[in-house]
């Protein structure tokens, strides 16, 4: 079974280690991700724009990329949604169409991945922090990856967790939305931060990193001293502390 990494834009070039600990944890159940170099960005960002022959050309070289791969973990359920916009990007190409359905069948976001293919609830982490949890937009709303995570930090031991008030509020980055709207962005963020504060938690965890860097960026602006985290990165450092 051949099963390969999706990194994404930000986990690759600003987050990194959200890769590597996604691959430690996985490789803990038998599973030696696969890295296709051929991968770049999904084109969410073209897609979004309107610029669909761009998003297009992106969408080809995923498809190229992932071509004869079993299972395709990402870890950020935004890019994995993308996937599910390339048969409405190819509905008049009906081989790319075709080959577009066969990967959004096979193309799972990291805690799907783990939950329900490979049945993993309790990887055996400890973690003795008070911690809230943000549900990003696309992961949550569109992709549907809701039980998952807490089904996961369920499991944590020591973990204490703490709900975060009005959590399926966008936290205010959506991509081009932050650049071109940055008031209206800015305002948001700040109002996921205030509700953030009235948990006391010592880390945010989420799935996003693009939506995780929005916050952690107002949290410095803030010098407010919480930690800002990927579940992969959670429930690695947990394994370790265990």
């Amino acid at each position: 079974m051949k099963v390969s990494m999706f990194i994404t834009c930000v986990s690759d070039a600003v987050y990194p280690r959200v890769g590597e600990t996604m691959m430690r944890l996985l490789a803990r159940y038998g599973i030696l991700l696969d890295f296709p170099k051929l991968q770049t960005c999904c084109g969410q960002p073209a897609y979004n724009s309107g610029y669909w022959a761009e998003a297009k050309a992106a969408a080809r070289t995923i498809l190229a990329a992932f071509a004869d791969s079993d299972f395709v973990v990402s870890p950020s359920g935004s890019c994995t949604y993308m996937v599910h916009h390339y048969e409405e990007l190819f509905k008049d190409e009906p081989e790319w169409r075709e080959k577009a359905r066969q990967l959004r069948h096979k193309t799972f976001e990291f805690t799907q991945f783990l939950v329900q293919v490979l049945g993993v609830t309790d990887v055996g982490a400890r973690f003795p922090h008070k911690i809230t949890y943000h549900p990003s937009c696309h992961g949550s709303r569109l992709l549907g990856v809701k039980d998952e995570p807490m089904e996961l930090l369920r499991h944590v031991k020591e973990l204490e967790f703490v709900p975060l008030p009005f959590a399926e509020d966008c936290c205010g980055f959506g991509g081009t939305f932050a650049v071109k709207m940055p008031d209206i962005s800015g305002a948001m963020v700040a109002e996921k931060v205030d509700h953030l504060r009235e948990t006391e938690a010592e880390v945010l965890v989420g799935l996003d990193m693009a939506c995780l860097m929005n916050i952690a960026g107002h949290l410095r602006y803030r010098n407010e001293q919480v930690r800002v985290m990927h579940l992969a990165e959670l429930l690695y450092e947990g394994v370790v502390l265990a």
